[in-house]
């Protein structure tokens, strides 16, 4: 399984290795989840709500995109823990077992 920096800051896979952004994980990296949604880096912060598995944190980060995109139309805040939601198609995060990684 990735680290949850890496996995944070996944932009891609290419077969069994994750593409990372190098240069988003050494300056974000560090962050929580609700300081990445703070930020207005929505996927990584959904990223990083996905990785810990927490429902709370996911509903955070869709209200944080709510609220700062003044967001119209499907209610992203109904967050299941089973469901594929408007979330989750929006950021296209999901768990995938790889063990390894790409940095560009």
């Amino acid at each position: 399984m990735l680290s949850r920096e890496d996995f944070v800051f996944t932009i891609g896979y290419d077969g069994p290795i994750a593409v990372v952004d190098r240069q988003a994980k050494k300056k974000f990296g560090g962050l929580s989840t609700s300081e990445l949604a703070e930020k207005g880096l929505f996927r990584a912060a959904y990223s990083s709500a996905v990785y810990s598995g927490n429902t709370e944190e996911k509903k955070l980060v869709a209200e944080a995109y709510n609220r700062h995109l003044g967001h119209s139309g499907e209610d992203l805040t109904q967050v299941e823990e089973s469901d594929l939601t408007a979330i989750d198609r929006l950021f296209g995060v999901f768990l995938i077992d790889v063990k390894r990684s790409l940095y560009i």
